[in-house]
């Protein structure tokens, strides 16, 4: 009865560890062990490795706060990437087609970068200078910048100082670059931890 007890609780054990067990688990316990022996190189590796698989999930996190396609428009393409946009942090982007216009709505978190971007809002000059205009969409702080004459422009706001949002149009009107950057479910992204 006692062997029948120690069986169960080890293979118990051993299921529970299977179950919660991930690429990043076992990427940290397998730098730990390379530490251990020093085999630093090889421990800088797998801590890379599962930095890289947190930030793409992190980057999938993000991809559910994409706008839907607009009336008449559809997903041209999606992309998530972990470390890869402004020097670090966690992405992911959308574009959308609708005859020869096209719109792209990227989302960037904890981005190294985020400290010049947020100089531009904290003095709306700077916008100004570079032809854009500070503007409020969905309580949000938004840099926007269209030329009429060539119908595209940017769309730029920062959510809670982790988040840069960036909206950019082809052959657009201004009315849709607004539409997609209404999409967005702001005070939710902010949530995001």
């Amino acid at each position: 009865m006692f062997k029948r007890i120690i069986l169960v609780l080890f293979l118990l054990t051993t299921v529970s560890q299977t179950i919660y067990a991930d690429d990043v688990t076992d990427s940290i316990d397998e730098a730990l062990e390379a530490y251990k022996e020093g085999e630093y190189s090889e421990a800088i590796e797998s801590l890379n490795y599962a930095t890289q698989v947190i930030q793409q999930k992190k980057a999938g996190q993000l991809s559910a706060f994409l706008p839907e396609p607009l009336e008449g428009w559809s997903v041209n393409s999606r992309k998530g990437s972990g470390g890869a946009i402004f020097g670090g942090g966690s992405s992911s982007s959308r574009s959308y087609k609708k005859g020869s216009s096209s719109v792209t709505v990227a989302i960037a978190a904890d981005s190294p970068a985020m400290q010049s971007m947020m100089m531009i809002f904290a003095n709306p000059m700077f916008a100004n200078s570079s032809g854009g205009e500070m503007q409020k969409i969905k309580r949000q702080k938004a840099v926007v910048t269209y030329d009429e004459g060539r119908k595209q422009g940017d769309i730029k706001i920062i959510v809670k100082k982790r988040f840069f949002v960036t909206i950019e149009g082809r052959h657009v009107s201004r009315d849709d670059l607004v539409a997609y950057a209404k999409g967005i479910n702001y005070k939710k992204l902010s949530r995001l931890p």
